[in-house]
């Protein structure tokens, strides 16, 4: 019995790199799946439906069922969209994978309004907008006494856990997802629902530019960067097997998982009153020095 056997799955950004392989081993899973994909270039200009339909021909190649979305993540009513399709095309929805991003790198004081917009929008607001109307659909469901044991696979990054230097907007976005993670796994949980987020080292075009050298593949040996390493842990996520696991980030690169612990309260003081400002320098340098160093910026 395949692990996502009979389950039904919506894949963002699905005609490329890590969602393409996320689509596909989904669909060797078992899982009938949604492939959406814009078809945009790396930085998110131009539409093309080529993507998405090549991932849905691979997948019916294989025997299984798929069919391709065109619709902007970002657009509200379009997340909505998607999330109709998959429930009028195979009756329903266990699965949200939220992949779709673009990048648009510059350093702080060069990035235009219209970039940071443009990244926090298919980013951030992607995740928000897809999981906004599939909970909605997974909550009407439970209290329909229908309750899915649905799943969500959001994608933050190492950007947005440690930072990345010339990435401010995306580091951002990817922050805020993490954190978009953590609500929803409390909000959602009481209708069935996982909420989880990977950070994944991998090849793709998005990290073609600044990581080209760190992200080659080697000559002989195991690829650690192939994207494909990271989708067996998406399938395991999208199954009935993970019910116990929520609110978590995995960091995934090759064979290795991590478990990300993000903010945590660490060293305190309080003095019972208000703090006098020429108190705060020596309190918080003493709490610096007690506390765990923070993990070093990406390309510091």
């Amino acid at each position: 019995m395949r692990m996502c056997e009979g389950r039904v799955a919506l894949v963002t950004g699905a005609g490329r790199g890590l969602g393409r392989e996320h689509a596909l081993e989904l669909a060797r899973q078992g899982a009938k799946v949604v492939v959406n994909d814009l078809g945009v270039t790396a930085d998110g200009a131009g539409v093309s439906a080529g993507p998405a339909d090549e991932v849905v021909a691979l997948i019916r190649e294989m025997g299984g069922e798929a069919v391709a979305n065109g619709d902007d993540v970002a657009d509200f009513e379009g997340a909505g969209r998607m999330v109709r399709q998959a429930i009028d095309t195979f009756g329903g929805l266990d699965i949200l994978v939220n992949n779709a991003g673009f990048v648009r790198d510059r350093m702080l004081v060069n990035a235009a309004e219209d970039e940071w917009d443009a990244v926090i929008r298919v980013h951030l607001k992607g995740h928000f907008a897809t999981l906004r109307h599939a909970g909605a659909y997974w909550r009407s469901e439970a209290k329909a006494g229908r309750r899915r044991q649905a799943r969500v696979i959001n994608t933050s990054s190492g950007a947005g856990l440690q930072g990345s230097v010339g990435q401010a907007a995306y580091s951002a976005a990817k922050a805020g997802i993490a954190g978009l993670t953590l609500v929803a796994a409390q909000e959602l949980g009481r209708y069935g629902v996982t909420v989880n987020a990977l950070a994944p080292a991998a090849r793709t075009r998005m990290t073609e530019g600044p990581f080209a050298e760190a992200m080659a593949a080697p000559e002989s040996g195991f690829d650690t960067m192939d994207p494909a390493n990271v989708s067996p842990v998406v399938a395991w996520l999208a199954s009935a097997d993970s019910a116990d696991v929520t609110g978590r980030v995995l960091e995934v690169e090759g064979g290795r998982i991590c478990v990300e612990e993000g903010w945590r309260h660490g060293p305190a003081a309080d003095i019972g009153r208000r703090w006098e400002p020429s108190e705060v320098g020596p309190a918080v340098r003493k709490l610096l020095a007690d506390a765990a160093p923070p993990e070093p910026v990406y390309g510091a």
